[in-house]
């Protein structure tokens, strides 16, 4: 009788590409990095509370869509790869392109302060849509899955879980420094287009390397 939960061996790799792709400033840290400008510390975490949420939804949907078809399929396997991996490197060069313009719109959020709940809604949307952890979950996560064990959605499951709370721990880091020194940080919008500009350089590096994994696969097979 096979487990329920299969954990997978190259768990502890996992949690470094999750860690790299967490820490590094795309739209959701830049959505909570904004609002701890504009409302302080309280608001952020509210909204990391959301995001997470969102993330989470996204990868379930991801995992229960991916799951069987890769489970049976090596040939979607290497396009999730290949397609993944060019898109990562897309956003990056385009979060470096749009820098200046991403750093003035977290400078003006403006309006009054939002409700609990606000913060979570808008939170969830944009851990639900956005686009970096859509291509995580589905050309990254998916190299770490043991496919010969079987049980392939609950581990993708069990992986989207874990970035998740990653991703709690980090982006409220983010959002807790940010509105402790929010008005350092939007007193000069360089130090938000650099921010952007990392962010966009891990993205392309990390594509680069899974299109590294693709082209690897590609050869020994």
């Amino acid at each position: 009788m096979n487990s329920l939960v299969v954990v997978p061996s190259r768990l502890w790799e996992y949690c470094i590409a999750a860690i790299i792709i967490i820490l590094a400033p795309g739209p959701s840290v830049l959505f909570v990095i904004a609002r701890a400008i504009a409302w302080g510390r309280k608001i952020a975490v509210f909204t990391v509370a959301g995001n997470v949420t969102g993330a989470f939804v996204l990868s379930s949907l991801v995992a229960f869509g991916l799951g069987p078809i890769l489970s049976s399929s090596e040939l979607a396997y290497s396009a999730v790869q290949w397609g993944g991996g060019g898109y990562l490197v897309y956003l990056g060069i385009s979060a470096i392109r749009a820098r200046k313009i991403h750093a003035a719109d977290m400078r003006n959020q403006g309006g009054s302060v939002p409700t609990f709940w606000r913060s979570v809604r808008d939170g969830f949307w944009v851990g639900a849509l956005n686009p970096k952890g859509l291509v995580f979950y589905a050309a990254v996560l998916p190299q770490f899955v043991d496919i010969e064990r079987g049980q392939v959605t609950s581990q993708l499951l069990l992986l989207g879980a874990l970035f998740s709370i990653l991703a709690f721990i980090s982006d409220g880091t983010w959002g807790l420094l940010a509105g402790t020194a929010r008005a350092w940080l939007a007193s000069d919008e360089k130090r938000l287009e650099n921010l952007r500009s990392i962010g966009g350089i891990v993205m392309i590096t990390l594509g680069l390397l899974v299109i590294a994994s693709a082209l690897r696969d590609l050869i020994t097979t």
